[in-house]
């Protein structure tokens, strides 16, 4: 049972209100957000100006920039890029993310007493039980430390919940490291991702990238950074951090629904209780939805006046109960990050690199392949 992938229930309904509860009370949507956000981005920078005029990997980079915003909200802590706990995270987290829509765990979904079997998928649950493990060493520190009713992250919000021993509460320390790990997947990969398919379509399209550094120097003239809130006077560089998310299409079956009573649709009888396995490619690229649907193109959310607007058909944090817990810190890490990165570096698809490769690496998430990039201070 988690927050994000449970089955509908009680149990998933208090969770889910939980979760949304105490993310907003911890900045969801607010100026300390904002704050953490861009002391994280800080970090990024150093890596990036340790690496000018060379050729870097960016996919550790943004996975840390990721990883580390939700630590901070979920545990309490920032890791240092070499950390034991970070780079353990992030390994697990792609491998999972990889294995468990390959080949091999739908092998294992038809076939599970093939389980004890020495094959690749036993790799994913060793990953699984180290992302436990590693969780529970958090709680149990935090169980140490931490001053009832006076929390400083998830982990202690939870431990506070589970005290208050309602007799249906559906709250556990269990139940805890599962929620834990679901907000900690969820706001690692899909982010990071994201950030990796924006950067090589920007590099590859260096006329989009130099038209959104203009009205981003335009916009920030004078002020120290960007804030959320400046995202209203930039439409273009809106549009393309709207488009980076279309194409991208991060979470592709987005997470499953259910029919939760007997349904008609388009003629179709679906009966109540059945799994809902929606493909976002038939909204994300619909013809007759979008200007360009099967091309990178801004110009998908901008009218004839160049003004920002977003299509009923964008919905790549999915839609209904199961929106996105995320979408608005997402959103914001997407934004600031950016914005941030765009107005002090210039990127660039190096020239001994070939014609780069589009075609993304299928899993739960969605991932550029393995791409190299060049950097330079923008003058």
């Amino acid at each position: 049972v988690g927050v994000i992938l449970a089955d509908y229930g009680t149990s998933w309904r208090e969770h889910r209100r939980f979760a949304l509860m105490t993310l907003r009370n911890f900045g969801l949507g607010k100026k300390s957000m904002e704050d953490r956000i861009h002391d994280e981005i800080q970090h990024t920078i150093k890596t990036l100006d340790k690496n000018i005029g060379k050729t870097l990997c960016p996919q550790v980079m943004f996975h840390n920039v990721a990883s580390n915003i939700i630590c901070q909200v979920l545990f309490g802590t920032r890791y240092e890029y070499d950390d034991e706990f970070i780079t353990t995270v992030i390994q697990c987290v792609t491998e999972i993310t990889k294995i468990a829509n390959g080949p091999w765990a739908m092998l294992y979904d038809s076939l599970s007493f093939i389980q004890n079997l020495p094959l690749p998928f036993k790799k994913a649950f060793k990953d699984a039980k180290c992302s436990s493990d590693l969780v529970l060493r958090l709680l149990n520190e935090h169980k140490k430390t931490r001053v009832p009713g006076e929390p400083r992250d998830f982990l202690d919000c939870y431990l506070d919940e589970i005290e208050k021993k309602a007799e249906d509460s559906s709250f556990s320390e269990d139940k805890l490291i599962i929620t834990a790990i679901d907000l900690l997947f969820a706001g690692t990969d899909t982010t990071s991702n994201t950030l990796l398919t924006a950067f090589l379509y920007l590099m590859n399209h260096p006329h989009i990238q130099e038209r959104c550094q203009q009205e981003i120097d335009r916009v920030l003239e004078g002020k120290d950074r960007a804030c959320f809130d400046d995202r209203h006077q930039m439409p273009y560089v809106q549009a393309v951090t709207h488009e980076v998310q279309r194409i991208a299409n991060t979470v592709p079956l987005s997470v499953f629904h259910c029919t939760t009573k007997d349904t008609e649709l388009s003629g179709y009888s679906i009966p109540r209780g059945t799994m809902i396995i929606q493909n976002m490619i038939s909204v994300l690229n619909e013809e007759g939805q979008w200007k360009y649907p099967h091309e990178f193109n801004p110009e998908n959310f901008l009218n004839d006046q160049g003004e920002f607007v977003k299509p009923d058909a964008f919905m790549p944090f999915s839609a209904g109960p199961r929106l996105c817990l995320g979408e608005g810190l997402a959103r914001m890490e997407l934004f600031l990050i950016m914005v941030t990165l765009l107005r002090k570096f210039k990127f660039i698809w190096p020239e001994d690199a070939g014609e780069p490769d589009y075609t993304p690496i299928f899993g739960i998430t969605m991932t550029p392949k393995p791409y190299p990039m060049k950097v330079q201070h923008r003058l």
